[in-house]
């Protein structure tokens, strides 16, 4: 329970948060091009988590404008960016991230059976081996917790802040559920392996990537879906005699999820002018996608490799029409044809430059900007590097209307606040609950569609409350003054913000800077 010391702090500096709002309104003209320093200080918001004093310090002796050339150059080529050593030893010392996909689906099966021995002793009346029973909890919760604070760690202390970004927003448009089943233990490596490599790569390239992955062939259930009437084969039918419980897994026929989302979210988008016929003739071409589990059957230390398979006896080989086209049965061909339709497909390059400029640059993005982003697609074959390139020369991305346009999510703002404090991530836990607290737990989004980016998401009442709670916290543990966050934070805050702000009492003047209107937007 909290203290009575720290509610009254709180309470107090909830109180000049709403103070701030309601007199930090003044702002420069609309339509008024944007200071060196002011875009300098949008390029650190928007593409990527947030100015620390190192990039105070640095904007200030190289000069706003000089420092941002750079830094947009740097952060499109990440790899030429040297990751701080404290960094790359922090991640090396994860042993999830070098853990193979067989080996972390045979520790995951591990877990359950354990706990399904210790549910049949307690069934039988034999008193249970506790740490049978939370042998989930002990051997895959840690997993999902290193993943995330690997997370936390790289858009924390990477200089390659913009891939932070796309990664977060790349992840979020292929999102998987970290809550159903083996995608626990696999959501580091989907991450790892079919979204960070690409978000400065070709579209289509992370679209098969994605379609191939154990975590989402799992999640959408694609690994279940097969042509109807499939038998197994007669060795896996005497394995499963007597095994009712295994018997019931064994998959029954077609499953339309996962292509009903590779056309509504992936690609082509709700409007983007398929029928249901086409979802139920794209599930067919997927059929026979799936896992090798047997790779993961040995002991855990021994099991080693990737875990698609494209099972042929699984596959519908009939001919399809999807799309208006015919497609004869070429087995795990058709979906890789069917992958190549759809990164191709205009509707996908205007579902994707929507969501893009979304993200980026307003909640409701520019339709000239989307356009532009949408042709720029087509015309360089789903580059996103390109993608990015002209996002970053647009105009709308540098105007006065974008800049502070955008709401932090609930990530965004503890990341942003913990850059700006520069603290360390000594104590991950206490952050991970307090974002699962705030609705955005990391790898916990329930549906396909991902985490909202837009204000109408996350300004509320309620999460106003849990974000000054957080301020005042994080605030205490820095020791910062509200000087040093102010040269910090530059011209991301307003004069009315500094006037109103220098009235209140010192010792709550951080939280409040970190509640106030100016830092919750980017």
């Amino acid at each position: 329970m909290m203290n009575r010391r720290f509610v009254l702090g709180t309470g107090a500096a909830l109180a000049g948060a709403m103070m701030l709002a309601r007199r930090a309104h003044a702002a420069a003209p609309a339509g008024a091009p944007l200071s060196a320093d002011e875009r300098a200080l949008h390029a650190l918001n928007r593409l990527g988590y947030g100015p620390r004093p190192q990039d105070a310090a640095a904007i200030a002796a190289q000069g706003a404008g000089p420092w941002l050339e750079r830094f947009l150059a740097e952060q499109l080529e990440p790899r030429r960016l040297p990751q701080p050593e404290a960094l790359t030893q922090r991640l090396g010392g994860m042993q999830l991230l070098g853990l193979g996909q067989a080996e972390l689906l045979g520790r995951y099966r591990d877990a359950l059976k354990s706990a399904r021995e210790a549910r049949r002793e307690q069934a039988r009346g034999m008193k249970p081996d506790a740490d049978a029973l939370n042998a989930v909890r002990e051997q895959v919760r840690p997993l999902v917790a290193e993943a995330a604070t690997a997370r936390l760690a790289r858009a924390l202390q990477s200089p390659a802040q913009l891939e932070e970004a796309l990664v977060e927003f790349w992840f979020n448009h292929f999102n998987v559920f970290a809550g159903k089943g083996s995608v626990s233990v696999l959501v580091a490596d989907y991450e790892q392996r079919a979204i960070r490599p690409f978000v400065l790569g070709r579209f289509r390239d992370m679209l098969g990537a994605t379609a191939r992955h154990p975590a989402m062939l799992t999640y959408l259930d694609n690994a279940q879906s097969v042509v109807a009437g499939y038998r197994p084969p007669q060795r896996a039918r005497h394995l499963l005699a007597g095994r009712p419980e295994l018997k019931a897994r064994v998959p029954t026929g077609l499953n339309e999820n996962y292509a009903r989302e590779l056309m509504e979210l992936h690609t082509l988008g709700v409007d983007g002018g398929y029928t249901q016929r086409d979802v139920t003739e794209l599930a067919r071409m997927l059929t026979g996608w799936g896992l090798d589990s047997r790779k993961a059957l040995v002991d855990a230390n021994g099991a080693q490799g990737d875990l698609f398979a494209f099972d042929p006896h699984k596959h519908d080989a009939g001919d399809k029409t999807w799309l208006g086209e015919t497609v004869r049965g070429a087995g795990q061909a058709e979906g890789e044809h069917a992958l190549d339709v759809l990164a191709a497909h205009p509707a996908t390059a205007r579902h994707l430059a929507w969501q893009f400029a979304q993200a980026f640059v307003a909640d409701e993005p520019p339709q000239a900007l989307v356009a532009r982003l949408a042709g720029n697609f087509k015309a360089s074959g789903g580059d996103l590097r390109e993608l990015t390139r002209t996002l970053l020369q647009s105009d709308e991305f540098w105007s006065r209307e974008a800049y502070q346009a955008k709401f932090k999510t609930p990530y965004q703002y503890l990341v942003s606040s913990l850059r700006a404090l520069d603290l360390p991530l000594d104590q991950p836990q206490p952050l991970l609950a307090a974002l699962a607290q705030a609705g955005q737990p990391l790898y916990g989004a329930q549906t396909p569609d991902g985490y909202k980016n837009t204000a109408a998401a996350w300004r509320n009442p309620e999460a106003l409350t849990q974000r000054v709670q957080l301020a005042t916290t994080l605030g205490r543990r820095s020791g910062v003054s509200a000087g040093q966050l102010g040269t910090t934070l530059g011209a991301s805050l307003s004069e009315p913000t500094r006037r109103t702000l220098a009235t209140e009492p010192v010792g709550q003047q951080v939280a409040l800077l970190l509640a106030s209107p100016d830092f919750m937007k980017r």
